[in-house]
């Protein structure tokens, strides 16, 4: 199998196991009430970006071979860095989605009991679940041959990122104040150490 082949099915894998990861959560999460909704329109614009540049501008790539005149030349140690960066994101992906339990939510919304984690991947960035796309852009990047719909997961989630992670935290610090900060002075936001 060609490298640029081998990409595309190992992308493929990869949304699909996202999906997997996610399904559980999202039927949970209906099933505890919301307290608060902070859904606004730029919340929407980024969620729509990040499917958008994540998931279906690469699904028609990888179904159609479109823009093929994008295309460049593919190899395998991108094809096992792009591996290697996808399949963290999911690990930190799951775990993000595990530790937050019954307080997860895909648009921002503070849940019944809604508690503050600060364990696992918490203990390190505030916005896992963000670094997880992150990585995700990052890895269709080395996964995928082609310039547009390799480099659009990491526009997706920059749109996503700097939509929303304001907003986010604004709730957070309206809803946990001086718990929140404290948290805030002791993580970054997406890169340990780093941001």
């Amino acid at each position: 199998m060609a490298a640029a082949s081998l990409g595309e099915v190992i992308w493929v894998i990869g949304i699909v196991a996202w999906y997997v990861i996610r399904y559980p959560f999202e039927r949970r999460a209906r099933r505890v009430r919301i307290v608060t909704g902070y859904r606004s329109r730029s919340d929407i614009v980024g969620l729509a970006s990040a499917l958008f540049g994540l998931a279906i501008l690469p699904a028609f790539y990888v179904v159609t071979g479109m823009p093929a005149a994008a295309d460049h030349p593919a190899s395998v140690w991108a094809v096992a860095l792009g591996t290697i960066i996808f399949c963290s994101a999911l690990w930190v992906f799951r775990r993000s989605h595990k530790e937050l339990g019954r307080n997860w939510s895909i648009t921002l919304e503070i849940r019944e009991r809604h508690e503050l984690i600060c364990a696992g991947p918490y203990a390190l960035v505030r916005h896992p679940m963000y670094t997880s796309f992150l990585l995700m852009g990052l890895g269709q990047v080395f996964l995928l041959a082609n310039w547009i719909a390799g480099i659009s997961g990491l526009i997706g989630f920059a749109v996503l990122f700097l939509l929303r992670v304001d907003e986010e935290e604004r709730m957070m610090l309206e809803n946990f104040g001086p718990q929140y900060r404290a948290y805030m002075e002791k993580t970054r936001r997406i890169v340990p150490y780093l941001y």
